[in-house]
């Protein structure tokens, strides 16, 4: 890589999974990365590789200023937090310090698809507002709007239900179409989005591969493994509950609304971008299910003999 395309990169939530998978794949393409990250602490003890993290609150103006100072892009992603007031504050300062710095290009990861109408689910309306909010703040962005994620799979959620039951249960009704994406093809197609060459101002609906209901699901599932996998759709209020144990009861509510929604029968292919039309405007390939699942290690979640 030139040095002048070489760029110094900003990302938040460098120690998240999606944050870190755009972080790591940026810092490997030889580009200069700065993890913005709450507990530098924390993130010291084990950054991905090449990635110098910088300790910063999104609610502090002064911290993102520092941590903006010569950058020229930028990527970001909102946390787990799903107060309007709070929200927008995080996008107001982001946009405020990312003008300031002369950032060049700003992509928005918005972590969910967004449906046209308003709805009463603050994992959406948040997220809706953050990207208003930064599109409004004198930047050039580009939103990627991706759908649900992969790495959901492999979980201590689902990973001993598919590795030891044969069972995928998920909280999708089993008819959903969904274009489940890895983490790694979200970060393919956000270092794309930095491009010069992919116009700003627009928003790009984002997704895998593959346009999958739940049983087609649990079939690539299985024809990986080598075993029968059947789909059973998860109760979502089951499922908000016992992500609330982990994350508290606002965090799991403004995850639980993409599934609360798709409950409804309203979401039509809200989840299912069309991975042909990803691949055309941005050139980047996009990983089958299939390969995705033969390349993971589901021994972890084996249930041991004894």
């Amino acid at each position: 890589m030139t040095q002048e395309h070489r760029r110094r990169v900003l990302v938040t939530g460098a120690n998240g999974f999606q944050g870190g998978a755009v972080a790591r794949l940026l810092a490997g393409q030889g580009h200069e990365v700065r993890g913005l990250v709450r507990d530098e602490a924390k993130a010291a003890a084990s950054p991905p590789a090449g990635v110098t993290p910088v300790r910063g609150d999104l609610g502090s103006l002064e911290d993102l200023r520092a941590a903006f100072r010569g950058v020229a892009h930028a990527v970001v992603t909102m946390p787990l937090e799903y107060d309007s007031g709070t929200v927008a504050g995080y996008a107001r300062n982001i946009a405020e310090a990312a003008r300031e710095a002369g950032v060049r290009r700003l992509v928005y990861n918005v972590n969910t698809p967004v449906p046209d109408e308003a709805t009463p689910y603050a994992g959406f309306e948040t997220r809706r507002l953050a990207e208003e909010v930064l599109r409004a703040g004198g930047v050039p962005v580009v939103v990627v709007r991706p759908p649900v994620y992969l790495e959901n799979l492999f979980s201590p959620w689902n990973g001993p239900a598919i590795v030891n039951d044969g069972v995928l249960a998920y909280p999708l009704p089993a008819e959903q179409r969904v274009a489940w994406m890895s983490h790694d093809d979200l970060a393919r197609v956000v270092a794309r989005a930095l491009d010069d060459d992919v116009p700003a101002g627009q928003v790009l609906n984002v997704g895998g591969a593959d346009v999958l209901t739940g049983p087609e699901l649990a079939a690539a599932f299985g024809q990986a493994l080598g075993r029968e996998i059947r789909y059973v759709p998860l109760e979502v209020a089951q499922f908000e509950q016992g992500l609330a144990q982990l994350l508290g009861a606002e965090a799991a509510a403004g995850v639980a609304g993409i599934y609360h929604h798709a409950a409804t029968g309203r979401a039509g292919d809200l989840l299912a971008p069309s991975p042909a039309a990803v691949e055309s405007a941005l050139g980047v390939r996009l990983t089958p299910v299939i390969e995705w699942v033969k390349a993971q290690s589901w021994e972890h979640w084996a249930r041991s003999a004894g």
